[in-house]
């Protein structure tokens, strides 16, 4: 059986985008999987107050035969292998993050996954990528789709236009 993620892709670290495309080329690469749609890349006023270091973000949309926590496990090693190591302070600097935002309507809470993404309806830098790739995606919990999210959210912080398209 195909379902349809979603995917937040990060990078505050070294050469932000290029560490973005790379792990675009890598998700569309995983067993079973097939990249469906790339947003934009943006670049984002960081999260949180671990980093004064601007993120560029963005989203894919991918059909994968994988299971959420089989897709999770993929998206962590391939956090590892692109350098990535755990970190004590909460939205510390990285070279990658990868979250998984949406997978078909489920709604999941198990121990390291919860879909949706808990926190993706409060982040500007989530959806207005999600928003150019899936703006009428509903939100299996909440009230309306992602372009309805993304016009409620109270969220300040900053966003660049997109800096060009995704893709890998």
């Amino acid at each position: 059986m195909r379902h349809r993620a979603y995917i937040g892709v990060g990078s505050n670290q070294g050469d932000k985008e290029a560490n973005c495309r790379r792990a675009v080329r890598e998700i569309g690469g995983m067993p079973q999987t097939r990249l469906r749609q790339v947003s934009s890349w943006f670049a984002t006023e960081p999260w949180g107050a671990a980093s004064s270091e601007w993120y560029v973000n963005g989203a894919v949309a991918v059909d994968t035969g994988l299971e959420p926590q089989t897709l999770l496990r993929h998206c962590q090693a391939l956090e590892a292998r692109m350098g990535r190591r755990p970190s004590p302070v909460r939205w510390a600097d990285r070279v990658i993050d990868l979250d998984i935002l949406f997978f078909d309507d489920m709604v999941l809470e198990e121990p390291g996954l919860t879909i949706p993404h808990p926190e993706l309806h409060r982040r500007r830098f989530v959806l207005v990528p999600l928003c150019e790739i899936a703006p009428d995606l509903r939100h299996p919990r909440l009230d309306g789709d992602v372009r309805g999210l993304l016009a409620r959210v109270d969220d300040d912080k900053r966003i660049r236009e997109g800096t060009s398209p995704g893709g890998a």
